[in-house]
């Protein structure tokens, strides 16, 4: 299934996407794509609908973000060894952990605003793994019976404000707008092989991520196991995997970053595309 949340934003309503491409509302079936309704015994359920079936929801609607009411935003960051390279830093021993704010969240084709006073806003396309049966020392084996699903997510993040101001990363991290999450959730039944996955970022038109998630340095198993031993995973918290190379920071010969006015396109295989343009804040 390809769950995804529709409408204005505050207000969005839950749906599926059906066999022709097109939204059907689920709210008869669940509140929202979010906490208990991402529990193994209701997706169960959700799946044995006739999708074809649920009310057709007319237009365009807008997609919020495919996950509501997130309790936790989890990044890993320098998740691959050639982004660790092109960024200068060492691959990590154990995963470096860093959280988005909720208040980042945003929809895949909402507006990404740069903050004011930036000067190095940067892009990242990444892999998210949306908690399905919550855990506490999760083993490795185990883990992946933990996913719901799996979605695409834009790290979007401030390289001055993480890097150069002192502190954790998490400030340049968490600005409003840069996590744009979606367009939809689709089940883990539906990716045989999260591990498989080509996955890319455009600017403008100009390609500047082109990698797989094949080449993590720590896969999904092994992540979720390491967060659950620092804290309790729940029913619909995201953990986005890390970047591929190709980000603003890493350009030869000098780096370049996202000014207002630029469209930012980016997608991974079998979990749909995102379309962003910057605004100012």
């Amino acid at each position: 299934m390809k769950l995804l949340r529709y409408g204005a934003p505050g207000q969005e309503r839950p749906g599926v996407l059906d066999n022709h491409g097109q939204v059907r509302d689920l709210s008869q079936h669940i509140a929202d794509v979010s906490g208990a309704a991402l529990l193994p015994a209701s997706l169960e359920k959700l799946r044995a609908l006739d999708i074809n079936q649920l009310p057709l929801v007319e237009g365009q609607p807008r997609l919020g973000p495919c996950v509501g009411h997130i309790g936790k935003f989890i990044c890993i960051g320098l998740n691959y060894a050639d982004h660790a390279a092109e960024t200068g830093a060492a691959i990590p021993g154990e995963p470096v952990v860093f959280s988005k704010w909720t208040s980042a969240v945003v929809g895949p084709n909402d507006d990404v605003q740069i903050p004011r006073d930036s000067v190095k806003t940067d892009w990242e396309v990444e892999l998210g793994v949306i908690i399905g049966q919550g855990g506490r020392y999760i083993s490795e084996q185990d883990a992946l019976r933990h996913v719901a699903g799996y979605c695409v997510i834009n790290d979007v993040s401030e390289r001055e404000f993480q890097i150069e101001r002192g502190g954790t990363w998490d400030k340049g991290k968490g600005c409003d707008t840069f996590g744009p999450t979606g367009p939809w959730l689709v089940t883990a039944d539906e990716i045989a092989d999260p591990h498989r996955l080509n996955l890319w970022l455009e600017v403008d038109g100009k390609r500047y991520q082109d990698g797989n998630t094949s080449t993590m340095i720590f896969r999904i198993p092994h992540i979720i196991s390491y967060l659950s031993r620092f804290m309790s995973l729940q029913p619909g918290d995201v953990i986005s995997t890390g970047t591929p190379p190709g980000v603003g920071m890493g350009q030869k010969p000098q780096p370049i970053y996202l000014k207002a006015g630029q469209t930012m396109r980016l997608g991974i295989e079998g979990l749909g595309e995102q379309r962003q343009t910057t605004v100012q804040a």
